[in-house]
């Protein structure tokens, strides 16, 4: 698995730190964290999206891990300064594009997974979404009003367990307002905890997110 540490610079002037996964291909995928967490989080889907021909891009949220005011900055951010996080998610997205990604996808997990999705209603070019575990309203970042904003030809794959019990009644919610000509999957595990940590409980799941990625590109 071959890696980059890089930083970028948001347009408000902050400095991010990603690991990046080279490929020779025009499509990429970008990975936001949940929190607490870093982009460490999904160094395994990643490596597994690299090998099946992807360029990915996995941040540090601003305040998290190496990016600037990491690695606990976040604890003492406002509601305004998560919503102000969107900012990272644009400049991996145009880092990938810079890089020769004309195709992009998101992930997010938790507090990224609404991120990614904002992004994914504010902007036409992107392809897909996967949304583990996100919430309706976390720290001034809601989702349901971009999950109606949802266009035709975009793709949003819901994905909780029903022991995270929040997260589980979100994403039945939110694949409910996705509007029905836009692509849309809703996958709700009897078990397996938040975010990330369904990769532990449920392994197959990184195989797959990818195959369902690449029927998407």
């Amino acid at each position: 698995m071959n890696t980059e540490c890089v930083t970028l610079h948001t347009n408000d002037g902050v400095a991010i730190a990603a690991d990046y996964y080279p490929a020779d291909v025009d499509r990429g995928v970008i990975l936001a964290h949940m929190m607490p967490a870093d982009r460490k989080s999904w160094a395994a889907l990643a490596g597994t999206l690299q090998a099946a021909g992807f360029r990915v891009i996995a941040i540090d949220l601003r305040g998290h891990g190496e990016s600037q005011g990491g690695p606990v900055g976040y604890k003492k951010f406002s509601d305004a300064e998560h919503r102000a996080s969107i900012q990272d998610v644009k400049a991996a997205a145009e880092a990938l594009a810079e890089r020769g990604a004309s195709t992009i996808h998101l992930g997010g997990a938790s507090i990224g997974a609404n991120l990614v999705l904002q992004y994914a209603a504010e902007h036409e070019e992107v392809a897909s979404a996967i949304l583990l575990s996100p919430g309706l309203e976390y720290r001034g970042l809601a989702t349901e009003a971009h999950a109606r904003r949802i266009r035709k030809g975009q793709a949003i794959y819901y994905i909780a367990a029903e022991d995270d019990i929040y997260s589980a009644e979100t994403v039945k919610k939110l694949f409910a307002v996705t509007p029905e000509y836009a692509e849309k999957e809703l996958h709700v595990f009897p078990a397996g905890g938040h975010g990330t940590n369904l990769f532990k409980t449920h392994p197959e799941l990184m195989e797959e997110l990818t195959q369902w990625l690449t029927e998407r590109t």
